[in-house]
């Protein structure tokens, strides 16, 4: 068992140093153009040799490696986005409880100042979110704020409140994740949706600390009345 190990580690090794080698003897300049397509998932699967992680952490760091070079910093709106999604994802297969690839996602390359960028990868967090709710919420939740607050789109950080409140099981995220909702909707003007949103959250239990209860209740007291149509 250790001599296999031993052998899948070395593969491993060799794999990241030949990909390593390669983008560093590569023009620079034409690195952020020709990301490669990455194999297939039972291709990843098959060239882990039982060491998935080690391996999904491997290509994470080569998948960087496009980004900075030796003495040389790419523009990230340069590479393939949609390219980039699908590395991410054979990444996340590979690993499944890793938070990388996520992180880089929202807070990478979802942070290049181009609306189209953020949106899409604040649309694959939201994808990949719904196969592991519960470990993966916290990059839901920025998402939540890359579109409130970057695209100012309340619609769409709405969808993606909803979603977190929705898909997380209670009692997983910190209070603060599910008042995302009603902040929201007061903030659109829907004074009466943000109030049944703060009905929903005192009366399913999801928040249960006291402060925080008579917190909620003097918000919903407080929020101005639907003006007469």
């Amino acid at each position: 068992m250790n001599g296999k190990r031993a052998a899948a580690g070395l593969a491993i090794t060799g794999l990241a140093l030949h990909i390593t080698l390669t983008a560093l003897q590569s023009p620079p300049r034409a690195l952020a153009q020709v990301l490669p397509a990455p194999p297939s998932g039972k291709v990843m699967q098959a060239a882990c040799l039982g060491e998935p992680e080690t391996l999904a952490k491997i290509l994470m760091l080569w998948l960087q490696a496009f980004d900075y070079q030796s003495g040389v910093s790419l523009a990230l709106r340069d590479l393939d986005r949609e390219r980039v999604e699908t590395w991410l994802t054979r990444i996340l297969e590979l690993d499944p409880r890793g938070q990388y690839p996520l992180m880089a996602a929202i807070r990478l390359y979802g942070d290049i100042p181009a609306e189209a960028n953020q949106r899409a990868f604040a649309a694959f967090v939201h994808r990949q979110f719904q196969a592991d709710p519960d470990r993966r919420w916290p990059w839901l939740a920025h998402a939540v704020v890359v579109a409130r607050h970057r695209l100012r789109d309340l619609p769409l950080a709405l969808r993606y409140a909803r979603a977190l409140a929705d898909g997380v099981t209670p009692g997983r995220v910190p209070s603060w994740a599910w008042q995302l909702e009603w902040s929201i909707l007061e903030e659109m003007g829907d004074i009466d949706g943000a109030r049944a949103a703060l009905d929903a959250l005192l009366v399913g239990g999801r928040v249960t600390d006291p402060a925080e209860r008579r917190f909620l209740a003097e918000r919903g007291r407080a929020l101005a009345p639907r003006a007469a149509p």
